[in-house]
């Protein structure tokens, strides 16, 4: 017969060997991050609003890089903020350019740690710094937080099949468009979707038809 002190350490030993797998666990998943739908993490502005942007680009891209400067800003300013418009970015790296996909992947990282606004203007922003040298991951660096920063890499190391799976997932949809080069864009507004003339439009020009499309 077992005295009260052994079966007492029997008890913990138990508990312990039940509870510890379970413990271990959630401590797990609180310290490694988690990525979501990083379709909607690339995404700026409401879901509920009226037009629905979805621009397919490539962070090397010197077109994509003009369109953002001269575009995608004044986008974000005057529309996006103001909720006429859901801003969609679909990654569409193309072959001809050997950082792309590289830098698609660490948008994507950025992406699930809440930064894709920051990385993607960095990214067009000092295009001309990294397309040549492939120092994605330092241009960042300059751009964000240094808490930021470890974050993004934490996720693009542990992470990166998924935002791989994630990259294909938007080329295999721009495939299906008929997407064959950067940037192409789709307004979609009252469930009707239109692909503009590829390789981007100005600002003015992009701006006349959004105001026609929110008065009809």
């Amino acid at each position: 017969m077992k005295s009260a002190g052994t079966r007492t350490i029997l008890f913990v030993a138990l508990c312990a060997a039940l509870l510890l797998p379970a413990w271990a666990a959630r401590a797990a998943a609180q310290t490694k991050p988690l990525i979501g739908n990083l379709s909607a993490a690339k995404s700026l502005g409401s879901p509920s609003a009226p037009i629905t942007i979805e621009v397919f680009a490539d962070f090397q891209c010197p077109q994509c890089r003009l369109f953002y400067l001269t575009t995608t800003q004044q986008l974000l300013d005057n529309y996006v903020s103001t909720g006429k418009v859901y801003l969609v970015h679909h990654d569409f790296p193309l072959n001809m350019h050997s950082h792309s996909h590289e830098a698609a992947e660490w948008a994507n990282a950025a992406a699930a740690a809440g930064k894709f606004e920051a990385a993607e203007k960095a990214l067009y922003e000092q295009q001309d710094t990294w397309g040549p040298t492939g120092q994605i991951e330092q241009v960042l660096a300059a751009a964000l937080s240094p808490a930021d920063m470890k974050k993004i890499r934490e996720i693009h190391t542990t992470q990166l099949a998924a935002i791989d799976a994630s990259i294909e997932a938007d080329m295999a949809l721009g495939n299906s468009r008929n997407v064959n080069g950067t940037p192409t864009i789709f307004v979609t507004h009252r469930g009707q979707r239109t692909m503009l003339p590829q390789g981007g439009v100005n600002y003015d020009l992009l701006k006349q038809y959004l105001d026609y499309l929110l008065q009809h």
